[in-house]
């Protein structure tokens, strides 16, 4: 009994957490559907700083990766380890070294995965025919058009497209914790259901 009305006044806490900070969760969404809507008017700067951001993580992990490397020298791994790090690194000076091709390889990796993961969705709904599977099938048709689009556009389509795609990203997830903001602010707080 005491184990349930501990339970029970740790979600109370945690209600009230959560119903109290619902305006944080607003004004993130908020900021994040004006940063969403900056990338897209900006797409080609979105772009670019993508690539260059991304160049430097790879860089910056490929340096940690070296570290780990040499310090588990001993290990029957470190041969692998050392070469993905290397790997990554390297890749990661291209992307800074000459961010318009690494625009283009992106948008080609992009096209790629759109594709390939467009046909697996497909195929695997129309097989498994679960619930409601057409929206899968149709979701997957999408991708695979979406990623043949962007093969056909290539390399034009490669300055603008990445920083669009982050920018209607943001978009999507500042609406979603926008709802997910005001659909808390409506529920009970903890303190109430302690009332009851």
């Amino acid at each position: 009994m005491s184990q349930n009305k501990s339970f029970a006044g740790s979600l109370a806490v945690d209600l009230d957490k959560i119903h109290d900070s619902w305006g944080w969760f607003v004004a993130l969404g908020i900021a994040f559907m004006v940063l969403g809507a900056v990338c897209i008017i900006g797409d080609v700067t979105a772009t670019l700083v993508s690539v260059l951001a991304f160049g430097w993580l790879l860089v910056i992990g490929a340096v940690a990766a070296l570290v780990q490397s040499f310090r588990t020298r001993e290990w029957s791994g470190f041969f692998l380890y050392f070469l993905t790090a290397l790997l990554r690194g390297f890749t990661g000076y291209l992307l800074i070294r000459y961010p318009f091709s690494g625009e283009v390889g992106l948008t080609l990796l992009l096209a790629s995965l759109f594709m390939v993961g467009g046909i697996f969705r497909a195929t695997g709904a129309s097989t498994l025919r679960f619930p409601n599977w057409g929206w899968a099938v149709a979701s997957g048709i999408v991708s695979v058009a979406l990623g043949v689009m962007l093969l056909y556009q290539l390399p034009v389509i490669s300055i603008w497209f990445i920083g669009f795609a982050i920018g209607v990203d943001f978009i999507f997830d500042g609406a979603s914790l926008t709802a997910l903001g005001l659909a808390v602010r409506h529920v009970p707080a903890g303190r109430d259901f302690a009332r009851a």
